[in-house]
C-alpha cells in the first residue's frame, strides 16, 4: 500500500497556521520573518512549503534582515523556488523598509486646544457645500494617530455609526477621540441632533474606557467648541 504524498502547499495548512490568515486574524506582529517574507512570495516549491522555504533563506544570513537586504536578486534566484519575480517582490520589500528607517518616525499633530482641532480640521471641512462627520483617534498623548470621515451627507445633516466609531477606536488603540463636522450654512450653533450624537458617542465611548474629549463645529472662519462652552 502506497502512502499518499505529502503536501508543502500552504493551503493544505490548517487556517491558523497560513500566514496571511494569520495575520489578517491575528496582526502582522505574531507573524515570524519567515512567515512574513513567505506571504510575499506566495508559495514555495514540491518540496517544501514557502515559509520553510523562507526559513532557509534567512538562516543563509543567520536570520538577520539587514543582511538580506544586501543580497542581490542573483543570489535570491539560487535557492530553489525562487525565480526572478519573488527575487524582486523580496527585493523590493526589503527596500520599503530601509526607506522607513531613514524617514526616522512619524510626527503626529498633538491636540492642546480647541483651536489646534479647528487648523487641522478647517482645511477639511471649512468650506465644503455638503455636511461631513469626522473623528479624531488621539493617544495618551493626545496627538492624532488617525483622521476619518465617518459620513457625508447633505447640507441637511449625515448618520453617524457609533459601532463603527469604537471598531476604529480600538483597531488603532485610540484613547480619546474629538468629533468634528462642519456646517455649511455657517452658523455656529449645535443642533438638537449634534447635542445628542456628542452625548451618545461619548455614553458608548466611556464603556471602553474611552473619552471623548470636544464636538467641534467648523465653519470656514469660524468655530463652536462644546469643551470650550463646558456642554459635553
Amino acid at each position: 500500500m502506497s502512502e499518499k504524498p505529502t503536501s508543502f502547499s500552504i493551503k493544505n495548512w490548517s487556517q491558523g497556521d497560513q500566514p496571511r490568515e494569520k495575520l489578517r486574524d491575528k496582526g502582522k506582529a505574531v507573524l515570524s520573518d519567515a512567515e512574513l517574507v513567505a506571504i510575499l512570495i506566495g508559495s514555495g516549491s514540491r518540496e517544501e512549503s514557502a515559509v520553510d522555504l523562507c526559513k532557509r533563506i534567512l538562516a543563509s544570513v543567520d536570520n538577520n534582515l539587514n543582511a538580506l537586504g544586501k543580497i542581490s536578486i542573483k543570489q535570491l534566484m539560487e535557492f530553489k523556488g525562487i525565480g526572478e519575480a519573488k527575487a524582486i517582490t523580496i527585493a523590493a520589500a526589503l527596500e520599503l523598509g530601509r526607506r522607513r528607517r531613514l524617514e526616522g518616525g512619524l510626527q503626529l499633530e498633538k491636540i492642546t486646544s480647541s483651536r489646534s482641532v479647528y487648523d487641522i480640521m478647517q482645511p477639511i471641512l471649512g468650506e465644503l457645500p455638503h455636511e461631513e462627520f469626522w473623528i479624531l483617534y488621539l493617544n495618551n498623548s493626545n496627538k492624532v494617530i488617525k483622521k476619518n470621515q465617518l459620513s457625508k451627507g447633505g447640507i441637511t445633516g449625515t448618520l453617524v455609526d457609533v459601532r463603527l466609531v469604537l471598531k476604529n477606536a480600538l483597531e488603532v488603540g485610540a484613547t480619546a477621540l474629538i468629533l468634528c463636522h462642519n456646517h455649511p450654512s455657517g452658523t455656529l450653533k449645535p443642533s438638537k441632533a449634534d447635542r445628542n450624537i456628542t452625548q451618545k458617542l461619548k455614553t458608548a465611548a466611556q464603556s471602553l474606557d474611552i473619552k471623548v474629549l470636544d464636538h467641534l463645529i467648523v465653519t470656514e472662519k469660524a468655530y463652536f467648541s462644546f469643551a470650550d462652552e463646558e456642554i459635553i
